[in-house]
């Protein structure tokens, strides 16, 4: 079989050589040219700065030097403004060392820039799955003209977005764009670290015909330079932090804003500059700490997860983390930010405040070092975005027959859990509540959506997914305390979950959604850590599983501080011997049973609607235990519950369904949700909430696990 480069028109390979000085294609390069140039749709899978732009690019250059199109031909997808504007000097290189131009459209970009844009189109366009929403639906973008001979879309970062609403709304943008050309577009997904790149492919594709391939050549095996410490301040972490980036180049990564300032400022006056990068921070000063930290070699940037996705802030030398991400996929792609030059090794180190971090880095670690990454979720009634696309049809074309409107929307995977018989209903209540309006049968736009989304020409539309609504954190006495992003604020339950602000832990007490306000006290904190109630979020079953084992196996983990692991070795004296007992981990205190599961936020709360509603019990759950309460809690009680929940019937039980969808929490899950009839609003934060499936699955593993005798407490 003749070699990628062989099948290189000269002029690239000219331009590989003498331009970029390269001798030979990396391995993803070489595997990945072969099945974009034979015409596949692909997903490529690499490590961060693996070589997977080029690997997509390259044969994507090698198609438009062969036929130039009429328009654009080829568009890179970036689900982040920061990954477009940092890819935009590479792909422009690569775009002109061949003789053509690239062209990357957001809203930053000058009216007059892309009026020459649409007058003459660039042959690659770079842009986010919202600008593309925003040229479909602009009765002043040619887009017939434009896009009438695209062959390719490169999705970077793919496992951002898929399994997410912005995922369902980039499928949906690109079987809209799919249908002004001739064309079967192929489609290329880039993804460092994802558990079933298989489901991704089948979901990317969509309406293609095309055959598909994943590219995951073998990785070396590589050594990691990891360190997991325990600090009770965050004083001390920060202090801990500064000694080690001092003369070195590093990111710190917080789980929040609030965290990353409190860092931050304690770092400063340590003897590294510190730069602040987070979703508040304006973007001049984000591109202003991104430009002084490429021309120092003593600097720490202290950030959220926006400088986790590929943008390249140059060569680190470390990467910290405060506490622990929530994710495997999270701690890898942190964790891939070091290492690149040669002679340097992939690091990260944890600085944790609570020992429940401790464990959860723990895991993670193990996780990772066992090959395992969480699986995009599957997603089939994506409610929101179906609203918005019906909306964003009505805008497009000035009317719609309901007819022509499924006919577009019901081809998207996300949708594929969605009969006919939803739609009509849903439009039947949007026509009732004036979000759509019906003549001579075609759908347009109602007054009412008017009013909604129709401020600042649309913008609200535009922007399909929220701009951040920020909630005021009050104490009981009203003492403005912070402030928290929404989408945080919907992840909290009342009376269960905390967060930390200002460098405390709160406890919510009450949510106001009318008000944007989130009622707190001071978390307590006693003199031995309690496990279960306080959580930011909720966490996976795997990683909680595997938590669980952190406790029950006797390993001396050599990346883990003494302190660090003196935590562990007391909690493994304290649930250590329940836990090895296996099947139901249930302890009675007085009168109180505590159901030690481990295992995640969502089949956990789905256990606690499930004991609730079967034996009238107060339930309070969060990632690893339940606390059960009521009348006639015992073991032989608790189990008989317990087995009933293992029966998917039960689940099934249409006065159950109706139990669990009254006690659904009053969470606004998108702007969307009220075009919704209740009962799909219901299922959409259900969905979110609760894992039936999982719940089930579990219980049954669990249930046929030698029975073990009872040990109170």
């Amino acid at each position: 079989m003749a070699s990628t480069f062989s099948r290189f028109p000269p002029r690239l390979q000219e331009a590989i050589v003498s331009r970029l000085g390269w001798t030979s294609l990396r391995p993803v390069q070489e595997l990945a040219g072969q099945a974009i140039l034979d015409g596949k749709n692909a997903v490529v899978l690499a490590p961060t700065a693996g070589g997977k732009t080029e690997a997509s690019m390259f044969p994507a250059l090698a198609n438009l030097m062969v036929d130039e199109p009429e328009g654009v031909g080829v568009i890179y997808i970036a689900p982040i403004k920061a990954l477009l504007n940092n890819q935009e000097d590479r792909l422009g290189t690569y775009a002109d060392m061949v003789g053509l131009r690239r062209f990357v459209w957001h809203g930053d970009v000058a009216d007059g820039d892309r009026a020459k844009f649409k007058k003459e189109p660039a042959q690659i366009l770079m842009t986010t799955p919202e600008s593309l929403e925003v040229m479909l639906v602009s009765p002043r973008f040619p887009v017939a003209r434009v896009f009438k001979d695209l062959r390719m879309v490169v999705i970077d970062e793919i496992h951002a977005m898929a399994g997410t609403d912005r995922g369902a709304h980039l499928m949906s943008v690109l079987e809209r764009l799919s249908t002004f050309t001739t064309n079967d577009v192929q489609r290329i997904g880039l993804s460092a670290t994802v558990g079933n790149p298989e489901y991704i492919l089948s979901w990317m594709k969509g309406t293609s015909a095309r055959e598909g391939a994943v590219v995951n050549p073998p990785r070396d095996p590589a050594r990691r330079d990891l360190h997991v410490g325990l600090f009770p301040t965050i004083l001390e972490l920060s202090t801990e932090a500064a000694a080690r980036a001092a003369g070195k180049k590093s990111l710190f990564f917080c789980q929040s804003r609030a965290l990353t300032e409190t860092v931050a400022e304690r770092m400063r006056g340590r003897g590294t500059d510190v730069f602040v990068h987070h979703s508040s921070v304006s973007l001049e000063e984000r591109r202003a700490a991104e430009d002084r930290f490429h021309g120092g070699t003593n600097a720490c940037i202290v950030c959220t997860s926006t400088l986790e996705l590929g943008i390249d802030v140059g060569d680190l030398d470390l990467v910290f983390q405060a506490n622990a991400p929530t994710t495997v996929s999270s701690f890898l792609q942190r964790m891939g930010r070091t290492g690149r030059r040669s002679g340097t090794v992939a690091n990260t180190t944890f600085l944790c405040e609570l020992p429940e971090s401790v464990f959860q880095a723990v895991a993670l670690v193990e996780l990772a070092r066992e090959g395992w990454v969480e699986p995009v979720p599957e997603q089939r009634r994506c409610w929101p975005v179906l609203v918005h696309q019906v909306l964003a049809l009505t805008l497009q074309l000035g009317a719609i027959s309901a007819e022509r409107c499924w006919d577009l929307v019901h081809r998207v995977p996300d949708f594929a859990g969605i009969a006919e018989s939803d739609f009509k209903e849903i439009v039947a209540h949007m026509l009732a509540k004036d979000f759509l309006f019906e003549s001579g049968g075609l759908l347009s736009m109602g007054q009412h959506a008017e009013r909604v989304f129709g401020r600042r020409n649309f913008l609200e539309l535009y922007a399909v997914f929220s701009s951040p609504v920020l909630y005021r954190v009050l104490n009981h006495v009203g003492r403005d305390i912070g402030s928290l992003e929404q989408d945080f604020v919907d992840r909290l339950v009342e009376q269960m979950s905390s967060f930390l602000l200002g460098g405390r832990a709160w406890y919510v007490v009450k949510v106001n959604h009318q008000e944007r306000t989130v009622t707190v006290k001071e978390a307590p904190r006693g003199q031995k850590p309690s496990w279960g109630g306080f959580i930011p979020q909720f966490l996976g079953f795997d990683l909680c599983q595997r938590i669980r084992q952190v406790h029950t196996e006797d390993t001396r983990y050599p990346y883990v501080s003494e302190q660090a692991f003196a935590t562990i070795q007391s909690q493994r004296e304290d649930l250590g011997d329940l836990l090895r007992r296996g099947g139901l981990c249930v302890q009675l205190v007085e009168g109180c049973a505590r159901w030690w599961t481990f295992a995640g936020g969502r089949v956990n709360q789905t256990l606690k609607y499930g004991l609730e509603i079967l034996a009238g019990w107060k339930v309070v759950s969060d990632n690893f235990l339940l606390r059960i309460e009521g009348n006639g809690i015992s073991h032989t009680t608790v189990e008989q519950a317990i087995k009933r929940l293992s029966n998917p019937d039960w689940w099934k039980d249409p006065t159950v369904e109706r139990n669990l969808l009254a006690r659904m929490p009053e969470y606004r899950l998108s702007k969307f949700q009220p075009c919704l009839p209740e009962r799909y609003a219901l299922d959409m934060i259900q969905a979110y909430l609760l894992d039936t499936q999982r719940t089930v699955e579990w219980l049954g593993a669990i249930s046929s696990a030698d029975p073990v005798p009872p040990v109170p407490q």
